[in-house]
């Protein structure tokens, strides 16, 4: 039984040191060609799809989740902004004594958090598609009533416009995650 153990041993010690085989990692080569010119196709990553997601996807499902990582981008740069505005000392009137960073969701008052949450769900439903399908791409909410200018503007400003928003979007959900 002891030299059973042995045999079986070397033999996984062996296996160890043995090669793996090496399963091809996508790259931004792999991806689909048809995003490459995409604004979210930057340097020096070019297409970021780790999973191979954009292979299984038609136009559409990929402006959707551009759509989504927008709106997680904006959201995220409110939550880094929030939290190093409460860790400077700014407080609402009443929460003087809430303490900064993620210590405060334990000691916010349950009302407070009950509003966050009811607001939260106002904001996702009223602002699910209100520009009446005159939206120039995934996350522009402009509705004729917000515009400061945009429409005046040049294609070039605005797609340097927009790669600068998803690009700070994109900083700000890897500084939220830093800040968790």
């Amino acid at each position: 039984m002891m030299k059973l153990a042995l045999f079986f041993s070397a033999i996984a010690g062996a296996a160890a040191f043995a090669p793996a085989s090496q399963c091809a990692m996508p790259t931004a080569l792999s991806a689909k060609a048809d995003y490459g010119d995409d604004i979210g196709a930057q340097a020096p990553l070019g297409i970021w799809d780790p999973s191979s997601k954009l292979d299984l996807v038609d136009r559409t499902e990929f402006d959707r989740l551009r759509g989504l990582e927008l709106k997680h981008g904006r959201i995220a740069m409110l939550g880094v902004v929030g939290y190093l505005t409460t860790y400077a000392g700014v407080r609402l009137p009443g929460l003087e004594d809430v303490p900064a960073g993620w210590a405060a969701w334990g000691a916010l008052p349950q009302e407070v958090a009950g509003q966050f949450v009811a607001t939260l769900i106002f904001m996702e439903i009223a602002n699910r598609d209100q520009t009446g399908g005159k939206a120039e791409f995934e996350g522009d909410f402009r509705n004729g009533f917000l515009d400061f200018g945009w429409d005046k503007q040049s294609d070039a400003w605005k797609l340097k416009k927009r790669r600068i928003e998803l690009n700070n979007g994109r900083a700000a959900q890897m500084g939220i995650l830093g800040l968790m």
